[in-house]
This record gives structure tokens, sequence and C-alpha cells, in this order.
């Protein structure tokens, strides 16, 4: 049995939640992070020396990383539909996938502190409208990336990458400031919203 290690409110938990529903993956779960159980005790930290979640533990193997994850779940586990072998369709979503572990996710993080934890050491006026800048400047990247596929991230199909990137548009859309005109971005929303395993993971409330 798989075990994942993570609230269910957390957005990288959710990318493993998620992608085990589009698998079929039965799995169980602890409440670790945030409001539950501390990633810093030495149970948590054996497993991840970073003491953040999710962890993933499938019997004697243990993984952190939730981009790392999701890859290993669908290599390990029949998922050649989200993850093809073709190694220029994988480079294309390891691509998508990287860019937001880097580019879009490194620009939202003052504006989300501010905007959805209220974090004191997030007020600087400067510093939100930078970061509200850069965050709406990536998602206009997306926006002509989906302009250019009318579908999913890299064309016709569902994969990884979108899982990660669905995520992210909701993180977009549930954070108050104003936003760019995106009519792609839209469409690929109301086509997430489609998939059960979203509707359940991603379009729920949960920033």
């Amino acid at each position: 049995m798989i075990k994942i290690l993570g609230r269910a409110d957390s957005i990288n938990v959710r990318k493993i939640l998620w992608v085990c529903d589009e698998l079929n993956l039965g799995y169980q779960r602890e409440d670790w992070g945030r409001g539950f159980q501390s990633p810093k005790q030495a149970e948590f930290l054996a497993r991840n020396p970073n003491a953040t979640i999710p962890v993933l533990i499938d019997d004697d193997f243990v993984l952190w990383q939730s981009n790392s994850i999701l890859r290993y779940l669908a290599n390990a586990y029949v998922g050649e539909k989200l993850y093809p072998t073709d190694p220029r369709k994988r480079a294309l979503i390891d691509q998508w996938i990287d860019w937001q572990g880097i580019e879009l996710n490194n620009s939202w993080v003052y504006a989300l502190m501010h905007f959805i934890r209220h974090s004191p050491e997030h007020q600087d006026s400067q510093k939100i409208a930078q970061s509200v800048e850069s965050w709406n400047a990536m998602m206009l990247i997306l926006e002509q990336q989906l302009a250019k596929t009318q579908a999913y991230i890299i064309g016709a199909e569902f994969s990884l990458a979108d899982i990660v990137i669905g995520l992210s548009v909701q993180r977009w859309y549930l954070t108050p400031f104003d936003k760019p005109d995106c009519p792609n971005i839209k469409a690929y929303y109301e086509l997430l919203s489609r998939r059960a395993a979203f509707m359940r993971w991603g379009n729920n409330g949960q920033n």
C-alpha cells in the first residue's frame, strides 16, 4: 500500500492525490505539515531531511519532492498515458513541470504570502506589486502556449504537466488581485474541470 505523508490542502500533496486518482491507485494518507504533526520531528526527518511535504512511502521505498513523486508513480504504475516513454513528448512534459516549479512558483511567493497567508513579513507594497506583475507575466506565457495547443499543455492529451499547471491556474484565480484577460487559460480550466480528479483535488476552493 502506498502511503502519503502530508496534509490534503497542500498544493504539492494535492498533486500526488490527483495523480493517484488518475492512475486508480489506492493509498493511505497521514496529516503532516501546518496545523498537524510537525515535519521537524525526528520520525519525519529520517524520511525527508528537508522537513517538507509530501513524502511517499511505497513498501520500503521512500521519496520526497512532489514532482519526482509524480514521475515515479507514472513510471512505476503503468502511467504511460500521463508520461509517455517517447523522449520528445516526455521532454516537453518535463519542460513544463520544471517551468512551473522554478519560474512560475517563484513568481507568486511574495504575493501569495501577502494575500493568502497574511504574513506580517510580506507587507512591502513594492514587492507585492513586483510579485503580482511577475506572476501575471508567467501566466501570459501559459496563455500563449494554450493558444497554440487549444487543449492541454503539450497538446491534445492530458499529461503530468497538466496536474502541476492545473493546480497553479487554480491558485492564480483564487488569489485576489487584478489579472489580464486570458481566454485560453479560462478554456483550459473549464477543460480540466471535466475531470473528476481535478474537481476533487483542483477546482475545490483550496489555494
